[in-house]
């Protein structure tokens, strides 16, 4: 059963609020986006039309879910990035950090390949099941412990497609 959570004009507010702060930050400066799929593509998608610095996009998949709602813990990369971020500003695009293995893993990698600087921006932020230390530098809303869809964020690769963000509830 599926709670509304966050409805779409909340979502859109939020995007346009995160674009601005990161126009501020950055000034002209090119941007180089790194989209986590498939969660944030939606997300990236969004925030990207409302930043009028120079952009480019990449993505990387990763997965430490499966089809399973609590994370395993293990860190598998199936789609690296196509371009070199050696000396550009990147910013990490996340729907959601959960237990943070997953995004600490993408943050140390990219790292390593000498960008400019590299911040994290999330939609959500669910401290609650953190398990390791990772913070983002732009923040969407933070959220309680609920196991949401909607706008990109799946279970079991189903409800990308909704506009607003829902609560899944157990069936009683």
């Amino acid at each position: 059963m599926l709670k509304k959570y966050i409805d779409k004009k909340e979502i859109e507010e939020t995007v346009k609020r995160l674009a601005v702060e990161i126009e501020n930050d950055y000034r002209d400066r090119e941007i180089f986006f790194v989209c986590l799929l498939k969660g944030a593509f939606m997300f990236t998608a969004d925030l990207i039309r409302h930043i009028k610095n120079p952009t480019r996009v990449d993505f990387i998949r990763a997965s430490s879910y499966g089809s399973n709602m609590v994370s395993c813990g293990e860190v598998m990369i199936t789609k690296d990035l196509e371009e070199d971020i050696s000396g550009r500003d990147v910013i990490i695009v996340e729907d959601i950090i959960d237990s943070g293995i997953t995004l600490k893993c993408i943050k140390e990698m990219l790292y390593q390949r000498n960008p400019r600087s590299l911040k994290i921006c999330t939609l959500l932020d669910k401290k609650a099941r953190r398990q390791v230390e990772i913070d983002a530098d732009y923040v969407g809303r933070k959220i309680e412990d609920f196991f949401i869809v909607g706008y990109g964020i799946d279970y079991a690769e189903n409800y990308r497609n909704l506009s607003d963000i829902f609560i899944v509830e157990a069936d009683q």
